[in-house]
């Protein structure tokens, strides 16, 4: 898959910019970059459009910038002028795709049927617009649709915001999202540069999706691991399991029969997606161990973060 289209699955949302003062992109830019989130499509529905990516690429070198709503050849000259990375357009005209591929540049046009999945399939494109996905049915849609054609992953827009955001980003068919909830036509006029970025970062959150799944102690003996989860399970009713490597008091506490990662144990967070919080972490300066992955049908499940908490190792759980 072309660099640019794994960095939108790296990050996951694509926010959906209509600008109408050229002045605003740069700004608007910062408030995403800000929040911990590097992308932004600008679409061909205002005349600064142009202008608005121009500044953006210029100025914000870390800001992966698309065009979006590209509806002709003329539109994909003009945003590869401004420095757009990739284009996105509503629906699939086989002149703009075809224009886009000879160009080199990455194009993710908008489907709504199977014949138009077709269509991309037959020109080997690895992500397709599903446009407007509310509409069409949501995430069922894409789930029904995409059997047949096991190659392709998906960017659902027109119906994503908060309350569902997670729910797409869930399953594995869909590569990234498209919404237009993060940064407002009308927030983006007023200057309101802050909310942006308080949307933002609470949909990267959201999207990642992070939480305490268990904590574990090195005790460093079968018996002595055995012994903590029993005195957590007379405390608190916590049920006793005992495994190869470890027993566990409940689903959170978990005590290893050997000493492992991190001075005094590791911490369990578990993520929507291991894959995008990984590449989030690593935009923070945060690397994994690779020798600690492990992999369930070829999926990755776990991994060890390079960095330590207060004696504590960190892992990755795909929840």
């Amino acid at each position: 898959m072309d660099e640019v289209l794994e960095r939108l699955g790296d990050v996951g949302i694509v926010p959906v910019l209509k600008i109408e003062n050229a002045s605003h992109a740069v700004p608007v830019g910062k408030a995403l970059l800000a929040g911990d989130l590097p992308v932004a499509e600008v679409t061909f529905r205002t005349a600064a459009a142009e202008d608005a990516m121009r500044a953006m690429t210029r100025e914000l070198p870390d800001l992966l910038v698309g065009a979006g709503t590209v509806l002709t050849v003329a539109q994909v000259d003009g945003a590869i002028a401004a420095g757009a990375k990739f284009i996105v357009a509503p629906g699939f005209d086989p002149r703009v795709v075809d224009y886009c591929i000879s160009k080199g540049v990455p194009i993710v046009p908008g489907i709504s049927t199977a014949s138009e999945i077709s269509m991309g399939v037959e020109r080997s494109l690895p992500v397709l617009k599903v446009f407007p996905v509310g509409v069409l049915g949501g995430v069922d849609f894409i789930k029904s649709i995409c059997g047949p054609f096991s190659g392709v992953l998906f960017m659902p827009t027109g119906g994503v915001d908060p309350s569902n955001l997670r729910d797409y980003l869930s399953y594995n068919r869909v590569h990234c999202v498209g919404g237009t909830w993060i940064a407002k036509e009308a927030v983006i006029a007023s200057g309101k540069f802050d909310e942006i970025t308080r949307l933002a970062r609470e949909a990267m959150m959201t999207s990642l999706g992070f939480e305490l799944a268990h904590l574990g102690l090195n005790e460093g003996t079968p018996d002595k691991a055995m012994a903590g989860a029993h005195t957590m399970a007379r405390l608190f009713s916590f049920a006793v399991k005992d495994g190869n490597s470890s027993t566990f008091a409940g689903a959170s506490f978990e005590f290893m029969k050997k000493p492992y990662l991190g001075a005094h144990g590791h911490i369990g967070i578990a993520t929507t997606s291991i894959a995008r919080a990984t590449a989030w972490l690593r935009r923070k300066g945060v690397g994994v161990k690779p020798e600690t992955a492990k992999e369930k049908d070829g999926k990755l499940t776990a991994i060890y973060l390079d960095a330590e908490v207060g004696g504590f190792a960190v892992h990755l759980l795909q929840r």
